[in-house]
């Protein structure tokens, strides 16, 4: 399966000029039939996020029926990073997946808002999972913060995903924490992770870019570096079965046992 990251860089507060990027990118890729492509975080805002009222897209509709365009032209999978939506009243940081024949086939709102980039004043979180099959594999997108919340990545890996897709907009000052939390999602959940991040600058932050192809068992195969690019990987997702069957970690888990422990400690907690 070939995966294409597009890994951009991101006009701050300006979704017309990010929409033209965009459509360049596809246009340069060289796309083949049948690849999946992904996009990083927020790519139509930026993190503009006081002018989410001007400049939010108004239920998903520019996104969608652009993506929808591209996904039957190049006719490829697209994880659509994630955009800023409006609907009734409320903001989403949220990623639409589209097929090659140009139907939504699932959308995520992102679960966990990161107060040091001011989503918690902004934003709704999202509140549920989301899968997606490709040729028998399931994926599941997440997006950035959520990277820091291995029980939402394990719910997903213990409902049959094998391939995890994050989007990012993931600072400079915290790129190795990037790299180490990316290689332990993949390793704990026995599944490939392909993360895709920005690159530049907005009023705030810079960002490093590295976005990463990582295998069942935490190689990096393949990591970009700080400029914006264009990249390709051909994933063996038959890895997954066989390293799963090695090393069994979801029979010898206890889910019952980490349940019993949580209600004792509220219990406790309750009585302090």
């Amino acid at each position: 399966m070939s995966v294409v990251l597009l890994q951009m860089d991101i006009t701050f507060g300006n979704p017309n000029q990010n929409q033209r990027r965009v459509e360049q990118l596809f246009y340069q890729a060289q796309l083949q039939p049948g690849e999946v492509v992904i996009l990083p975080e927020m790519w139509n805002t930026g993190y503009d996020l006081v002018r989410l009222q001007e400049i939010a897209d108004h239920e998903g509709q520019t996104t969608q029926k652009m993506l929808i365009h591209l996904a039957r032209t190049y006719q490829v999978t697209i994880v659509g990073g994630s955009v800023a939506v409006e609907v009734n009243g409320q903001f989403f940081n949220r990623t639409y997946v589209v097929s090659e024949e140009g139907t939504i086939l699932a959308t995520y709102d992102k679960a966990h808002l990161f107060g040091l980039m001011a989503e918690d004043r902004f934003l709704s979180a999202g509140n549920q999972l989301a899968f997606f099959t490709k040729n028998d594999t399931t994926f599941s997108p997440f997006i950035c913060y959520d990277l820091r919340f291995p029980e939402w990545y394990r719910l997903a890996a213990q409902k049959g995903t094998e391939i995890y897709v994050v989007s990012a907009q993931w600072p400079t000052q915290r790129l190795q924490q990037w790299r180490k939390l990316l290689q332990a999602r993949a390793i704990e959940n026995q599944a490939f992770v392909i993360a895709v991040n920005r690159v530049g600058v907005d009023p705030d932050n810079h960002f490093p870019g590295h976005s990463m192809v990582i295998d069942p068992l935490g190689e990096i195969l393949l990591e970009l570096d700080d400029q914006e690019m264009i990249a390709r990987y051909e994933l063996d997702v038959d890895q997954v079965l066989p390293i799963r069957g090695e090393i069994p970690v979801f029979r010898d888990a206890r889910p019952d046992l980490y349940e019993q422990i949580c209600k004792g400690e509220k219990k406790n907690d309750d009585v302090k």
